[in-house]
């Protein structure tokens, strides 16, 4: 699916993942969870799934800032598996850069633990022109 695209994902993203995004990028994991929650329950076409896989992954690092190690972990991979249906590009998200940033971060919690853990490892999403 990497190279083919769904519905919508040569689309614009809408005024409020725009938000999402930018509270992702800022370190407010739970605020961008409550976004990006609003635009999955309402969207129905396939192009959910990079609400989702974002939404879980800032999930994941918020959990990695309250020091929760398995929390973070579960919802770093759930969010990678969301993303694996969603082309390397989508909705000007860089969505490959996204799931590398994740894989890396979870290789690192599985080297280091929670407490060795540095939250510089924590990469903003990166976006690409459409």
């Amino acid at each position: 699916m990497a190279d083919g695209l769904i519905e919508g994902c040569d689309e614009p993203l809408p005024p409020e993942a725009e938000e999402a995004i930018h509270l992702f990028n800022t370190g407010e994991y739970f605020e961008q969870h409550e976004v990006f929650e609003l635009l999955w329950r309402a969207e129905s076409r396939p192009i959910r799934n990079l609400y989702q896989g974002i939404l879980q992954i800032g999930v994941g690092y918020l959990q990695i800032t309250r020091g929760n190690l398995r929390g973070a972990l579960k919802m770093i991979q759930r969010g990678q598996r969301w993303l694996t249906l969603v082309p390397d590009h989508c909705r000007g998200v860089d969505v490959a850069a996204l799931k590398a940033d994740a894989a890396q971060v979870e290789r690192e919690l599985k080297r280091v633990g929670i407490v060795g853990f540095d939250v510089k490892t924590l990469q903003p999403v990166k976006r690409v022109k459409l």
